[in-house]
């Protein structure tokens, strides 16, 4: 969110305003992120019935080769608040996509299992799902394009990981 000039700061410092271009750049990025999310996630369901979120879910246990990892594992190659993920997790094992499984090394821990039925759900899915994202994203752009947007992701991933900004703020204000 970019903060309108009316908004009181938490800060003794005066806010450092987004400039023109600053503004259009991340309300583009939101605006681009929004409107793929809606493509791709009405793709997926209509072709698939998976969500796009479903779809992330099984992208990460597949990539695992055993297909499973620790809910806290899977939340963190997510992004997702712990909260989110049980609650789809238990829709998604309602449908037979994963399953709980216990870990050996720890009593009271757990693990989320990719099942058969997830593995061929994501299988059928995945074609039209990569047709989708070329023709909504990676089509339209230049190599050029395609190699700024992927610089750009890392950028802003590896300051966030590395906890550049928090609650109290970015480690450039």
């Amino acid at each position: 969110m970019s903060g309108a000039k009316t908004a009181k700061s938490s800060k003794a410092s005066p806010a450092r305003w987004l400039t023109v271009e600053e503004r259009e750049a991340w309300k583009g990025l939101q605006q681009m992120h929004a409107a793929l999310s809606a493509v791709l996630n009405r793709q997926l369901s209509g072709q698939s019935g998976l969500s796009l979120q479903d779809y992330g879910v099984l992208v990460v246990l597949t990539e695992q080769p055993d297909g499973r990892l620790r809910p806290f594992e899977l939340g963190r190659e997510l992004g997702w608040e712990k909260s989110r993920l049980s609650h789809h997790l238990s829709r998604m094992a309602e449908r037979g996509l994963v399953a709980r499984e216990s870990c050996p090394a720890d009593q009271r821990g757990w693990f989320v299992a990719v099942t058969d039925e997830g593995r061929a759900a994501i299988e059928a899915a995945a074609p039209g799902h990569v047709g989708a994202v070329r023709r909504s994203f990676v089509d339209r752009l230049t190599p050029d394009q395609l190699q700024a947007q992927a610089t750009i992701a890392r950028v802003v991933l590896e300051g966030l990981a590395a906890g550049a900004c928090d609650e109290s703020g970015c480690g450039g204000d």
